[in-house]
């Protein structure tokens, strides 16, 4: 059986090349807030208090991540609550994970990628910088074994908009059994390794330190 630190490894490997041109950032000091917005994945479904990934983040980088995420929720209902989070919290950085509910309601790409990009833009009027996570291509089918892949909207939303994508991660951790509790969550396990995914990209960009 693989270990968690090798996974842990093989995560950062995964977003390396999504990242590498990315080291423009300026680095968020400790205590800097940021929004993770999403749905049940952000909540953390499927693994216990602390355990979900906006948790581990925090302990990772000493920032204070504002858990964002809804059960069920879709990109489309998402972009009428963005702003009243930001007005609230006031974040420097939300991480957009979203799209997942809405592919297994068979809506159309197309319309879930313009919903992304009217949540990266309201992102972007409130003075915060988006980063994007890329989601599977959600079915239950692909997922129990084991054969997802992003869909392609986040890349190029992300092209179109000079977003920060974090790529790869999720559709990785999903395709392994060990790390899901079911065919659309991850486990505690699971998460470990989706935050440690997400604080290597940042790391590679340069908006978390040392």
């Amino acid at each position: 059986m693989v270990s968690i630190a090798a996974r842990l490894c093989l995560a950062a490997l995964v977003l390396l090349s999504g990242c590498a041109d990315e080291s423009r950032y300026s680095a968020l000091g400790p205590g800097a807030v940021v929004l993770a917005f999403g749905d049940s994945v952000t909540h953390g479904t499927g693994a216990g208090r602390g355990e979900d990934y906006p948790s581990r983040l925090a302990l990772a980088t000493g920032w204070r991540v504002i858990n964002a995420g809804i059960p069920g929720d879709t990109a489309g209902h998402a972009r009428e609550r963005i702003e009243p989070l930001l007005a609230e919290h006031s974040p420097s950085l939300v991480i957009v994970a979203l799209g997942g509910n809405d592919f297994l309601r068979q809506r159309s790409p197309a319309a879930v990628k313009e919903d992304l990009r009217a949540i990266v833009q309201s992102v972007r009027g409130a003075g915060a910088l988006p980063v994007l996570v890329a989601v599977p291509r959600l079915s239950l089918l692909r997922a129990t074994v084991g054969a997802l892949d992003d869909s392609p909207i986040y890349a190029e939303l992300a092209d179109e908009e000079g977003v920060l994508l974090v790529e790869g991660l999720f559709s990785e951790v999903l395709s392994d059994e060990a790390l899901r509790a079911d065919p659309i969550h991850p486990n505690a396990a699971g998460y470990q390794v989706f935050a440690a995914g997400i604080d290597g990209a940042f790391r590679e960009a340069g908006l978390a330190g040392d």
